[in-house]
């Protein structure tokens, strides 16, 4: 399964959004409604899913869309 598909699968069970509503664009904040408390579960869950090492908080600073996640998961595995 490609990297987006499984962030997306993650993301839409875990902030409860339609999958089909998730976009490389997809603002996690403004669009879903993410507060701080959902990207830190979303961060362990990333680590779990793909064997990241912890994710620096600056890395975290930068995950405004969805594409930023996937775009620092490829990077990092």
């Amino acid at each position: 399964m490609e990297t987006f598909e499984r962030i997306r699968a993650f993301l839409a069970e875990q902030l409860d959004v339609d999958e089909d509503k998730i976009t490389m664009d997809s603002d996690l904040m403004e669009d879903f409604d993410a507060d701080s408390l959902d990207l830190m579960d979303m961060i362990i869950t990333l680590e779990d899913e793909f064997g990241l090492d912890e994710v620096p908080d600056e890395a975290v600073g930068g995950f405004h869309t969805v594409g930023d996640v996937v775009r620092y998961v490829e990077e990092h595995t």
